[in-house]
Protein backbone atom coordinates (compact mmCIF):
# COMPACT_ATOMS: atom_id res chain seq x y z
CA UNK A 1 0.00 0.00 0.00
CA UNK A 2 3.05 2.34 0.35
CA UNK A 3 3.19 3.07 -3.14
CA UNK A 4 -0.48 3.99 -3.33
CA UNK A 5 -0.39 8.01 -3.65
CA UNK A 6 -3.12 10.09 -2.94
CA UNK A 7 -3.22 12.15 -5.91
CA UNK A 8 -4.23 8.61 -7.23
CA UNK A 9 -6.76 8.52 -5.30
CA UNK A 10 -8.48 11.88 -3.82
CA UNK A 11 -11.18 13.84 -4.93
CA UNK A 12 -9.27 16.06 -7.19
CA UNK A 13 -11.37 19.57 -6.77
CA UNK A 14 -13.45 19.14 -4.58
CA UNK A 15 -16.84 20.96 -4.00
CA UNK A 16 -15.84 24.39 -1.62
CA UNK A 17 -17.74 27.31 -0.02
CA UNK A 18 -16.45 30.20 1.02
CA UNK A 19 -16.59 31.72 4.74
CA UNK A 20 -19.67 33.87 4.46
CA UNK A 21 -21.62 30.84 3.25
CA UNK A 22 -24.52 30.29 5.58
CA UNK A 23 -24.91 27.19 7.87
CA UNK A 24 -28.30 26.33 5.75
CA UNK A 25 -26.51 26.75 2.22
CA UNK A 26 -23.85 24.37 3.42
CA UNK A 27 -26.21 22.32 4.67
CA UNK A 28 -28.04 22.05 1.73
CA UNK A 29 -24.89 21.61 -0.38
CA UNK A 30 -23.97 18.68 1.67
CA UNK A 31 -26.82 17.24 1.15
CA UNK A 32 -27.41 17.37 -2.44
CA UNK A 33 -23.87 16.42 -2.80
CA UNK A 34 -23.95 13.79 -0.94
CA UNK A 35 -20.74 14.55 0.93
CA UNK A 36 -20.13 15.42 4.25
CA UNK A 37 -17.00 17.96 4.25
CA UNK A 38 -16.76 21.39 2.72
CA UNK A 39 -13.63 22.91 2.52
CA UNK A 40 -13.59 26.74 2.68
CA UNK A 41 -11.45 28.73 0.63
CA UNK A 42 -11.00 32.45 0.73
CA UNK A 43 -9.23 34.40 -2.04
CA UNK A 44 -7.80 30.76 -4.08
CA UNK A 45 -6.13 29.24 -0.39
CA UNK A 46 -7.88 26.99 1.79
CA UNK A 47 -9.03 29.02 5.30
CA UNK A 48 -10.89 26.14 7.01
CA UNK A 49 -13.09 22.98 6.57
CA UNK A 50 -16.26 22.29 7.66
CA UNK A 51 -17.96 18.38 8.39
CA UNK A 52 -21.66 17.88 8.18
CA UNK A 53 -21.34 16.97 11.90
CA UNK A 54 -20.10 20.45 12.84
CA UNK A 55 -23.11 21.71 10.42
CA UNK A 56 -25.46 19.43 12.69
CA UNK A 57 -24.21 20.26 16.06
CA UNK A 58 -24.94 24.41 15.21
CA UNK A 59 -28.41 23.53 14.38
CA UNK A 60 -30.70 24.49 17.20
CA UNK A 61 -32.13 21.53 19.80
CA UNK A 62 -35.84 20.80 19.46
CA UNK A 63 -36.14 21.76 23.15
CA UNK A 64 -35.56 25.47 22.28
CA UNK A 65 -38.34 27.48 23.01
CA UNK A 66 -38.38 29.34 19.90
CA UNK A 67 -40.80 29.73 16.94
CA UNK A 68 -39.42 28.10 13.80
CA UNK A 69 -39.58 31.41 12.09
CA UNK A 70 -37.59 33.21 14.89
CA UNK A 71 -35.15 29.86 13.78
CA UNK A 72 -34.87 30.20 10.74
CA UNK A 73 -34.01 33.89 10.85
CA UNK A 74 -31.09 33.05 13.11
CA UNK A 75 -29.81 30.29 11.05
CA UNK A 76 -29.94 32.24 7.98
CA UNK A 77 -27.50 34.51 9.35
CA UNK A 78 -25.07 32.19 10.71
CA UNK A 79 -22.25 31.48 8.34
CA UNK A 80 -19.55 28.85 8.33
CA UNK A 81 -16.81 31.10 9.30
CA UNK A 82 -18.05 30.83 12.79
CA UNK A 83 -18.24 26.78 13.21
CA UNK A 84 -15.58 25.96 10.69
CA UNK A 85 -11.78 24.23 12.00
CA UNK A 86 -9.44 26.94 10.82
CA UNK A 87 -6.41 26.15 9.43
CA UNK A 88 -6.90 22.26 8.99
CA UNK A 89 -4.50 19.38 8.93
CA UNK A 90 -3.75 18.70 5.06
CA UNK A 91 -1.61 16.32 3.56
CA UNK A 92 0.39 16.87 -0.63
CA UNK A 93 -0.65 14.96 -3.27
CA UNK A 94 2.37 12.97 -3.65
CA UNK A 95 2.17 11.68 0.34
CA UNK A 96 1.46 7.99 0.36
CA UNK A 97 -1.93 6.61 1.17
CA UNK A 98 -0.55 5.14 4.46
CA UNK A 99 0.65 8.76 5.27
CA UNK A 100 -2.76 10.00 4.56
CA UNK A 101 -3.99 7.41 6.69
CA UNK A 102 -2.03 7.48 9.69
CA UNK A 103 -2.61 11.12 9.93
CA UNK A 104 -6.18 10.53 9.73
CA UNK A 105 -6.41 8.07 12.66
CA UNK A 106 -4.13 10.30 15.19
CA UNK A 107 -5.70 13.47 14.50
CA UNK A 108 -9.63 10.63 14.69
CA UNK A 109 -10.94 12.81 11.39
CA UNK A 110 -12.10 11.43 8.48
CA UNK A 111 -10.89 13.40 5.77
CA UNK A 112 -7.33 15.74 4.66
CA UNK A 113 -7.98 18.63 2.27
CA UNK A 114 -5.05 17.60 -0.38
CA UNK A 115 -2.92 20.58 -0.82
CA UNK A 116 -0.25 21.95 -3.47
CA UNK A 117 1.68 25.39 -2.49
CA UNK A 118 -1.16 26.10 -0.38
CA UNK A 119 -3.89 25.56 -3.36
CA UNK A 120 -6.19 23.32 -3.04
CA UNK A 121 -6.27 20.67 -5.24
CA UNK A 122 -8.28 17.62 -3.64
CA UNK A 123 -9.62 16.01 -0.65
CA UNK A 124 -8.86 12.19 0.44
CA UNK A 125 -11.29 10.28 2.97
CA UNK A 126 -11.79 7.35 4.72
CA UNK A 127 -13.52 6.32 1.98
CA UNK A 128 -11.18 6.61 -0.65
CA UNK A 129 -8.85 5.06 2.17
CA UNK A 130 -11.25 2.18 2.48
CA UNK A 131 -11.21 1.66 -1.68
CA UNK A 132 -7.37 1.37 -2.06
CA UNK A 133 -7.91 -2.07 0.17
CA UNK A 134 -10.24 -2.92 -0.90
CA UNK A 135 -8.78 -3.42 -3.69
CA UNK A 136 -5.33 -4.70 -2.40
CA UNK A 137 -4.36 -8.18 -3.16
CA UNK A 138 -5.49 -10.42 -0.45
CA UNK A 139 -3.22 -12.95 1.19
CA UNK A 140 -5.99 -14.65 3.54
CA UNK A 141 -8.78 -15.42 1.35
CA UNK A 142 -12.09 -14.05 2.78
CA UNK A 143 -14.05 -17.07 3.25
CA UNK A 144 -11.45 -17.51 5.81
CA UNK A 145 -12.15 -14.37 8.02
CA UNK A 146 -16.03 -14.90 8.17
CA UNK A 147 -15.66 -18.37 9.92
Amino acid sequence: MTKNLVRDWMTPNPITIVPKTTLPDAHKLMRDSKIRRLPVVERERLVGIVTLGDVREAEPSNATTLSIYELNYLLSKLTVDSIMTRDPLTIAPDATIRQAARLMLEHKIGGLPVTEQGHLVGIITESDIFRVLAQEPESVPLEALTK
